[in-house]
């Protein structure tokens, strides 16, 4: 077995169980999300607003993708901002 098999099977009970966490407590991420842009951009002063806006956007896309992996389902486009 090769090294990254090993990995592999040593993360993959941790990947599932993240899943299952997002899809049962994707709004409260979520949310978390947002709230920790807005502290950033109003201490940012505004500075920093596209590239916080566009890794909100990532964050919230690749939660979106992991907690609908398992049920087929494709998840909705993120929100405009």
């Amino acid at each position: 077995m090769s090294f990254l098999d090993s990995l592999k099977a040593k993360i993959g009970p941790a990947k599932n169980k993240v899943a299952d966490l997002a899809q049962q407590h994707g709004g409260k991420i979520e949310h978390g999300l947002e709230k920790a842009a807005r502290t950033v951009d109003q201490k940012t002063k505004g500075k920093y607003s596209d590239k916080i806006d566009s890794g909100t956007g990532k964050a919230k896309d690749a939660l979106g993708k992991l907690a609908h992996k398992d049920d087929g389902t494709t998840p909705p486009p993120p929100a405009a901002s």
